[in-house]
């Protein structure tokens, strides 16, 4: 009876001791340094009531970590959902230490029922490699994900930043989700690596990745990248100036690897809905140097219209950034006025003197000291007609100063001192036009 009770009491015992290594089920839980893990342990129907805990190691007194009576402790806390029979532990502030064996117990009379747990710590940082990544405005950029064989039906999801830990909890998009906004996601399971494409990029794209796939078991797979969005028109771009009605030249580089695409220039105030100068105008010719990866536009004969903004092109899909923008501005070319001599052919066209009163013609009216002449002509108009009369007549009286005799001088003579006075006072600017009129006098008296 003795012997009964002795190999009673050892099963006893050996099952108590051996109970958290013969548990029922392994649960695996993982959390990164500075976050907290939950662990969540179902429990058996009817034991609603009874008391939950979680352990470590072997479970003795001392590796109690906290228990349902005491709801919280340091960095431990516990909730028992008795509805869904499963309570929760929380171990927050994980560290690296925290990681290893756990056990989830129920508390009962004779031996606890108990739950395997491992637990797995890592940093929560990635990665020890990044892809860096550059990209210019408006153009898209492709991530490629590779993954172990045990991924190929897990989740798969893309996020910002190099936080793992929050990873998935603001993932951008995920294998449930393959078309979300500009991105999209498609998985190659034959090949297995799952991408991410992004189009329309913007500055605001710029940053860090984390592709991720969503383990069953441990700690999720990363893999981690750089993406730098340029501005799209920084390649160069600068200002350029011409005059109207001449030519201008505007010089456009390009990538070399663009050499064989069609080259052209459009005008407008943003390139996506410029216009193509080179279909639309004649005046514009366009010239290419491939051996120096660029191309020349001259406008042969600027006019006002032509100033505004240009792109150069050698790219229809404007995918790639290495394309110049120029300003061009224009300025009304400045003519002065040029006094140039006119050379008059000589006339004998007969220029009557004007009289003073004193020695009036017949037949004309005098209304004064040089009444026939217009007074309200300007000053300018004035010196002109004399120049003009002078230069005319300059040769002509050296010719007749030759032929005069004492009758036509006579004839120019015939007032008297008073008048011949009064007529020098009146005509002392107009002394050539006089001696014209005396030679034509002359003239027709040797014609009568």
């Amino acid at each position: 009876m003795r012997w009964w009770r002795h190999q009673s009491l050892l099963f006893t015992l050996c099952s108590i001791l051996s109970c958290v290594r013969s548990a029922a089920g392994l649960i695996h839980v993982s959390g990164y340094e500075g976050r907290e893990v939950k662990v969540s342990c179902p429990y058996g129907e009817g034991y609603e009531s009874y008391e939950k805990y979680l352990c470590k190691n072997d479970c003795g007194s001392d590796d109690v970590l906290i228990t349902t009576t005491e709801a919280k402790k340091n960095r431990y806390s516990i909730h028992d959902d008795k509805q869904k029979r499963v309570f929760a532990a929380t171990i927050s502030d994980l560290r690296h230490t925290d990681a290893g064996k756990y056990w989830c117990g129920v508390t009962r009379t004779g031996k606890d029922i108990y739950t395997e747990v491992m637990l797995e710590v890592g940093q929560d940082s990635c990665c020890d490699h990044s892809t860096k990544v550059q990209r210019y405005e408006e153009s898209s950029v492709s991530f490629s994900c590779p993954y172990e064989s045990e991924y190929q039906n897990s989740l798969k999801y893309i996020c910002r930043g190099n936080q793992p830990s929050v990873c998935l909890q603001h993932a951008l998009i995920s294998s449930d989700n393959k078309q979300k906004g500009q991105f999209t996601l498609t998985d190659d399971m034959a090949s297995r690596k799952f991408t991410v494409t992004i189009t329309s990029l913007s500055q605001n794209n710029s940053g860090s990745y984390l592709c991720g796939v969503h383990g069953n078991t441990g700690l999720d797979a990363f893999s981690a990248f750089e993406l730098e969005v340029k501005e799209w028109c920084c390649v160069m771009s600068h200002k350029l100036s011409g005059i109207v009605g001449r030519p201008v030249t505007m010089q456009c580089p390009y990538p070399p690897q663009h050499r064989d695409n069609r080259k052209f220039l459009c005008k407008g105030d943003h390139r996506k809905n410029c216009e193509d100068m080179m279909t639309s105008q004649s005046r514009f010719m366009l010239q290419d140097d491939v051996t120096s990866s660029s191309f020349s536009v001259t406008i042969t004969e600027l006019k006002a219209g032509d100033a505004g903004t240009y792109w150069c092109s050698s790219d229809s899909q404007w995918s790639v950034g290495n394309y110049t923008k120029i300003q061009l501005s224009l300025d009304f070319q400045q003519t002065s006025t040029v006094m140039s001599t006119i050379n008059v052919v000589p006339t004998f066209t007969m220029v009557e003197p004007v009289r003073s009163q004193a020695t009036p013609i017949p037949g004309k009216e005098i209304k004064g000291a040089g009444g026939n002449m217009n007074r309200n002509k300007t000053k300018t108009a004035e010196t002109e007609e004399v120049i003009g009369v002078a230069d005319i007549y300059q040769n002509q009286d050296v010719a007749y100063s030759k032929q005069r005799t004492s009758k036509p001088q006579s004839a120019c003579q015939h007032h008297d001192d008073a008048g011949e006075a009064e007529q020098d006072s009146v005509y002392q600017n107009v002394t050539t036009a006089d001696d014209i009129y005396c030679n034509q006098i002359f003239i027709k008296a040797n014609r009568r």
